[in-house]
C-alpha cells in the first residue's frame, strides 16, 4: 500500500478560463490548447484517454493518440481490439487530454464512426516500416503464446516488406472520427474553485 495518498495536495494557479478569451468553436478552441502543449514541449501533447462502453453497459478505457482534428477528432486502431468491437457495438466514446503542467483538461463526447478506408490507407501509408509491420504483426486484445511468437511473425514480415515493398493497410486496421456533441474545458484554480466552460450542441 502507498501511504498518504490521502494528503497529496497541488494547488493550481498558473491561468484563469474567461469565456471572453474562448475561441466560439470549441474544436478550434481544443485546436488552441493542443498548441499551447505543443509549444510547452509536453510528452505526447496528443495523448487522450478513451472510453468506450461494451454491450453489456461496462466501460472500458485506454490512451490512443489524437492524428486529425477536422470536424471531429481523428484516432486509428485495430478494428478487432476491445475499443473497436465496443465502438462497432455502440458508436458513442468519450475523450480526456490532460496536460498536467499547464494544469488543463479538456473532456470531448460524441459518437463514432470509421473513417473512410481512403483515408485511413493515406494515413498508413505515412506510418514509420515499423509501425505498419507491427500493425500487421499483432492480434491486438488477443491472446498470444508468448512473446517470442510474436516477435517471429514481425521478423518475418519486416524481411517480406523491410525491402522497400509497400506495405498494405490490414483491412483489420483504420481510423475513427468522433463527432462532439459536447466539450468540457477545465482549468485548474486556487482552492479547487476550477474554472469550466461547457460547449454542447444543439439542433441548430
Amino acid at each position: 500500500m502507498i501511504a498518504d495518498l490521502d494528503k497529496l495536495r497541488q494547488e493550481y494557479a498558473e491561468q484563469l478560463l474567461d469565456i471572453q478569451h474562448v475561441d466560439p468553436n470549441p474544436l478550434q478552441q481544443l485546436a488552441n490548447w493542443l498548441a499551447d502543449a505543443l509549444s510547452a514541449g509536453l510528452p505526447e501533447p496528443n495523448a487522450m484517454t478513451l472510453a468506450t462502453v461494451s454491450p453489456e453497459g461496462k466501460p472500458s478505457a485506454r490512451v490512443v493518440l489524437l492524428k486529425g482534428l477536422d470536424h471531429g477528432l481523428d484516432f486509428y486502431t485495430n478494428y478487432l481490439s476491445r475499443k473497436g468491437q465496443e465502438i462497432e457495438a455502440n458508436p458513442y466514446g468519450a475523450v480526456v487530454f490532460l496536460w498536467l503542467e499547464l494544469q488543463r483538461q479538456v473532456r470531448v463526447e460524441g459518437r463514432i464512426e470509421k473513417l473512410p478506408t481512403a483515408v485511413s490507407e493515406q494515413y498508413f501509408a505515412t506510418r514509420p516500416l515499423g509501425s505498419q509491420i507491427g500493425a500487421l504483426a499483432s492480434p491486438q486484445s488477443q491472446l498470444v503464446n508468448n512473446r517470442e511468437e510474436l516477435e517471429n511473425t514481425f521478423s518475418q514480415l519486416m524481411n517480406t516488406y523491410g525491402q522497400g515493398t509497400p506495405v498494405p493497410k490490414p483491412p483489420h486496421w483504420g481510423g475513427f472520427k468522433l463527432i462532439p456533441h459536447t466539450f468540457e474545458f477545465w482549468q485548474g484554480r486556487r482552492s479547487r474553485l476550477h474554472d469550466r466552460l461547457q460547449f454542447s450542441l444543439h439542433d441548430n
